[in-house]
């Protein structure tokens, strides 16, 4: 297969739309060889208590609780310079890269005007908070997801059991829903509510290609339709056309082209004119490829401040819980499962900045470790259960498979001698006992899992990784990336510059080789499973209806502290 201009290399950019921050890679085409990167923090990082005045015009516009915006000009300033600065630590001649792919994270939905203007950007809506980005894990459409649910559920709806039984408050039609309700003015303002993940495409090459991932796992999109205007209609009469007007569009398949680069987005970029974009496509999905994850069985875990859990399967199943079920959702031929959950290293990091006292991060700096280096060396010493701790993963809430955004985080067993440490180790152990639940709940529903594959910032934390492959049983192997996002976006623009006919040949010729392995420790395994037995008596417990004062405090809270609403935003 030619690889080559003129005898000489082809290269791809991959770039890696994360929560916090983006990052650019610059990979062979031939052997996936990773040859530089480069990392641009997003100046406004994430929108949570009021919106920035340097855009709304004004300071003060306060968010309700709940909430998580962001700027979208942030997206495009990783264009300008993670980009370039990824092409120059590579030392290549740009004219030799011949595609572009991104991912993003999901749902993160952006309200736009036809020609894909945000309305934030526009001078008439820069002080309403629904003008913004509403990221992934914008969580305050939690009542207008139970309404979806309740009416699915009622209606029968054919879609529900492809996404578990529930649609999560996450999700385009859940946030669209609450768009409309709470801001009327911004809902009719807007003409195209725009995955991120489609939106910067959109910016690179000139089109709006809705792609097939999002618009199958985050926009309800099964067998080829969307929910009926009947359906719309009766969660809300004013919410009916929502797919034909504000939604509907072209959807372009992973790996094909959706364009080709613009000048203008050229000169941000400093490649050339006219190079392959690729169909936008969502971080954890594209890192299946970048494994080498894409036969059945292989769950894929790609860990950061959330956790999503994709893994491709044979067979149609029905999995309680989970976030969707695509054909060819994560590769040709194959149902594409996800799941996931909604804080991880979001957890450990407000552990850290709220939890640990000054003495730590002091100790921690005289031995020249970060904070959490200093915390997993001091919970690496602990037997397993000497904490005494059991913990709930759902500090941002459940995703899977719960799906319930109104649980929040507990710790028992605390006492007068519970030390930073044995809570940091708790919470590690947390997240893994919300993975293993996960797992068995694809086997309980006859979808097999048989691989462990971590992806992400979190797998260089070894003590976490093993705790993993000993709560799930699974043998745990970490892909041969730091950047296995951006690997598998630079593997999609490589199909979509033609230069591999399809996404597993691409992936076994560029493809991460394995890194860490960790195998089960049998006694470990054991110690494990009495407490594990302890967190679903507590997950049950919390989480499937026995005590509801998870959701009575959520409720209190909001009636407590009344934010101050601005244009747009209602009580």
């Amino acid at each position: 297969m030619d690889f080559s201009v003129d005898g000489t290399d082809n290269f791809v950019i991959g770039v890696d739309y994360g929560t916090l921050s983006g990052r650019a890679v610059v990979v062979r085409v031939r052997d996936g060889k990773e040859l530089g990167s480069g990392v641009f923090d997003y100046p406004h990082s994430v929108v949570t208590e009021e919106l920035p005045e340097e855009t709304a015009g004004v300071a003060g516009i306060r968010l309700p609780g709940e909430w998580a915006l962001q700027v979208p000009d942030d997206y495009r300033q990783v264009l300008r310079h993670a980009v370039p600065a990824a092409i120059a630590d590579a030392g290549i001649d740009p004219a030799a890269v011949v595609g572009i792919a991104t991912d993003f994270t999901a749902c993160t939905m952006v309200p736009v005007k036809a020609d894909g203007t945000p309305l934030s950007e526009l001078p008439d809506f820069a002080d309403r908070p629904h003008a913004y980005v509403k990221l992934w894990r914008h969580h305050a459409a939690q009542p207008q997801a139970d309404r979806i649910n309740a009416l699915a559920a009622e209606r029968g709806e054919s879609w529900l059991p492809h996404y578990g039984g529930l649609i999560s408050s996450e999700w385009e039609f859940a946030k669209g829903l609450q768009l409309l309700e709470e801001d009327p003015e911004s809902y009719a303002a807007m003409d195209r509510w725009v995955e991120a993940a489609d939106w910067i495409v959109w910016q690179l090459c000139g089109n709006y290609v809705r792609n097939a991932c999002t618009a199958g796992y985050k926009g309800i999109y099964q067998d080829g339709r969307y929910p009926s205007e009947d359906f719309l209609a009766a969660l809300n009469p004013q919410f009916k056309n929502f797919v034909s007007t504000k939604l509907e569009h072209t959807i372009g398949r992973l790996g094909d082209a959706a364009g080709r680069l613009t000048a203008e987005a050229a000169a941000w970029t400093g490649l050339p004119e006219g190079i392959a974009v690729a169909v936008g496509n969502v971080d954890a999905h594209v890192t299946a490829p970048a494994a080498k994850a894409v036969d059945p069985g292989q769950l894929v875990a790609i860990m950061g401040t959330s956790t999503c859990h994709v893994l491709n399967g044979d067979e149609l199943r029905e999995v309680p819980g989970m976030c969707g079920v695509v054909d060819g959702g994560i590769v040709d031929g194959l149902w594409g499962y996800e799941a996931g959950q909604s804080g991880v290293g979001d957890i450990f990091g407000w552990f850290t900045k709220y939890g640990v006292p000054p003495e730590y991060h002091q100790a921690a700096a005289a031995a020249g470790l970060g904070i959490h280096e200093y915390l997993t060396e001091l919970a690496s010493n602990q037997a397993i259960g000497q904490h005494g701790l059991i913990a709930l993963d759902w500090h941002s809430g459940n995703r899977s498979v719960l799906v319930d955004h109104e649980l929040s985080g507990i710790i028992v067993g605390q006492t007068l001698a519970t030390k930073p440490e044995d809570t940091y180790r708790a919470l590690l152990e947390a997240t893994a006992f919300g993975t293993r639940t996960i797992v068995d709940a694809f086997r309980d529903s006859g979808v097999p899992v048989t691989e462990f594959i971590v992806a992400g910032g979190l797998l260089k934390n070894k003590l976490l990784m093993q705790i993993y492959a000993d709560i799930t049983g699974l043998q745990l192997s970490t892909i041969g990336s730091t950047q296995g996002p951006a690997l598998g976006s630079a593997i999609h623009a490589a199909v979509a510059a033609g230069k591999y006919p399809d996404i597993r040949q691409a992936a076994a010729a560029m493809g991460a080789a394995p890194g860490a392995v960790y195998t089960p420790i049998p006694e470990n395994v054991a110690a494990y499973e009495k407490l594990f037995r302890e967190y679903r008596t507590l997950h049950d417990y919390f989480g499937r209806g026995t005590n509801e004062v998870m959701h009575r405090l959520k409720a209190i809270q909001r009636n407590a502290v009344r934010p101050l609403f601005t244009a747009g935003v209602s009580a």
